[in-house]
């Protein structure tokens, strides 16, 4: 009774102190062309609107992140874009308003000053927010710890049995791996209450009044790569209403993507010069990347610029050609294990279908491309030989029997086709001077890689500088296609490997893993394989002759 009577006292006290520290905090919401727009004020953790005089103000591209009590909320943008910003006010208003504890988090953090400790500092003193006290290491509110930092990578077993946050907030979140993700978000749950468990109908009620104390999770990032853990996880699944809407909200989550010009004091950042500069003078994927959280799918020497590739999706739609000709379909193997199963289809210039298989063996993947294939009516299929798809070769001539669908295995570890040809001959010059094949690549792989990216640049140039291609050399990918922020990393990311003799060369897919730690490119690799156009087979009609004519005498 004496323990509980001093719980009682010192919950009384911490209340008084948040009360004389002006609890209730009036945020006024601020758009970039239309000013200062309404204003909430926050009242026993309820946001309502208000006419009270701002105590702070926020971009309005925050107001459902700072009001939201979804599980997960994930903030990503560019430089500029107050995210980090926005996401520390967040913590800090809840602390000061609600007594709630935040453990920031990063994958590394080597000591305090790595972490957002000056950060969250700095905003106390700039937003004059009275009952904090800022320690060398710590920050307290109303004589109590309120936030605690941490790096996950040494401290995830600590991390994994911390109790008594309200928030974990993860800063820079683009290098969280796959074990920490795993290992940290089923830490956050809701307090254990006393009693019985709530029946169902308790539970619904609780929820719908908010009543029940949940415990949230806030990312901030600029995505890296699409193929990222954190990108897989919580903007992949989402990426088209992201792209289209800048935010995807459902029960479980909340995710905003904001960027400079969703920030209403960026001109007096000081960082508008600097944004010019990048945009006139760097490569354009990388200034994507930076200031428009665009996924970083650059590299140097890689055969596929981001940009080009940018420029194929719907081409045939922006320049107004029709899906004709051939439909191609290609297969990339793979047995059980990490990798992917890959499958690609095209019709003429136009990919309609992209898709990946994740679980099974490497025959199992061989009958779910041929399924797809044969529903697709394709003239033409292919898939890799190299490794164990030199295995498939009857299973495919059984999946494919009685189809007028010509099959013909790929490797590219072979010497090209056609290596006396010229390679894109050019027609002012002699042909003496010009490369064959054969001297200008190193296999097929090497050769149909070459002939996608031709055919994606000639489309960059078409849609963008307004040249006029044939459409028949040209690229398109459907934007329905689910895969293409995969499909554009695997690509955009396909160095060409020094080759002594001076021809082109890609790195092989353990080669990729090893130098790079690049995932096996099983939908690039597809969609490259596609690109060998053999002549379907077709029967000949049955024409009779006269008897003459063979040589029979009458």
């Amino acid at each position: 009774m004496a323990a509980h009577s001093l719980q009682v006292r010192a919950a009384a006290e911490l209340e008084l102190r948040r009360r004389k520290a002006k609890r209730y905090t009036v945020v006024g919401f601020v758009d970039p062309q239309k000013g200062h727009t309404h204003s909430l004020s926050n009242q026993s953790g309820q946001w309502n609107v208000t006419l009270e005089k701002p105590q702070m103000y926020m971009g309005a591209k925050l107001e459902k992140a700072l009001v939201s009590k979804k599980r997960y909320i994930v903030l990503y943008g560019g430089r500029g874009s107050m995210k980090s910003l926005g996401g520390g006010d967040i913590c800090l208003i809840d602390a000061k308003d609600n007594g709630t504890k935040t453990y920031f988090l990063r994958e590394f953090q080597s000591s305090i000053e790595s972490s957002v400790h000056s950060l969250l500092r700095d905003e106390i003193d700039r937003l004059e927010f009275e009952g904090f006290e800022v320690g060398a290491q710590t920050i307290k509110f109303g004589g109590e710890d309120v936030f605690k930092f941490a790096g996950l990578a040494r401290n995830i077993s600590s991390i994994k049995s911390s109790h008594g946050f309200g928030r974990y907030a993860v800063e820079e979140a683009e290098f969280l791996t796959n074990e920490s993700i795993e290992k940290l978000t089923p830490t956050a749950r809701n307090k254990p209450r006393k009693g019985l468990p709530l029946t169902d109908q308790q539970l619904k009620e609780l929820e719908e009044n908010d009543e029940l104390d949940s415990v949230s999770m806030l990312f901030i990032l600029n995505p890296q790569s699409a193929e990222d853990p954190i990108s897989q996880r919580f903007l992949v699944p989402y990426q088209n209403e992201l792209d289209r809407n800048g935010i995807y909200e459902d029960d479980l989550h909340l995710i905003i993507k904001i960027n400079y010009t969703d920030n209403p004091w960026f001109k007096e950042s000081g960082l508008e010069q600097d944004r010019q500069w990048w945009l006139k003078n760097a490569d354009r994927t990388l200034y994507d990347h930076i200031w428009l959280a665009a996924y970083n799918d650059y590299i140097e020497g890689s055969i596929i610029r981001a940009e080009w590739f940018d420029a194929c999706i719907d081409a045939h739609k922006v320049l107004g050609f029709e899906p004709s000709g051939a439909k191609i379909a290609a297969h990339d193997v793979s047995d059980t294990g990490n990798d992917t199963k890959g499958y690609a289809m095209r019709y003429g210039s136009v990919f309609m279908d992209i898709q990946e298989k994740t679980d099974g063996d490497g025959n199992e993947g061989g009958h779910w491309a041929a399924g797809l294939a044969n529903s697709h009516g394709v003239d033409y299929f292919t898939w890799d030989g190299d490794g164990m798809g030199c295995l498939l070769n009857e299973q495919m001539s059984h999946d494919f029997k009685d189809k007028p669908t010509k099959i013909v295995m790929f490797k590219g570890s072979e010497s090209p086709d056609n290596p006396d040809a010229i390679y894109n001959p050019a027609l002012k010059s002699p042909i003496s001077n010009q490369a064959k094949i054969k001297d200008a690549l190193k296999n097929k792989r090497a050769q149909y890689y070459a002939e996608l990216r031709d055919r994606v640049y000639r489309t960059y140039l078409a849609v963008v500088k307004g040249e006029y291609h044939d459409p028949d050399t040209l690229i398109s990918f459907d934007s329905s296609i689910a895969l293409l922020s995969k499909l554009r990393a695997e690509l955009c990311r396909m160095p060409i490997k020094p080759n002594g003799a001076g021809k082109i060369e890609l790195y092989t897919k353990p080669e990729m893993k090893t130098k790079f730690n690049f995932p096996s490119p099983n939908l690039g690799d597809s969609v490259m394989m596609s690109m060998r156009f053999i002549k379907p087979n077709v029967k000949k009609p049955y024409i009779p002759q006269p008897m003459g004519s063979m040589g029979i005498k009458r």
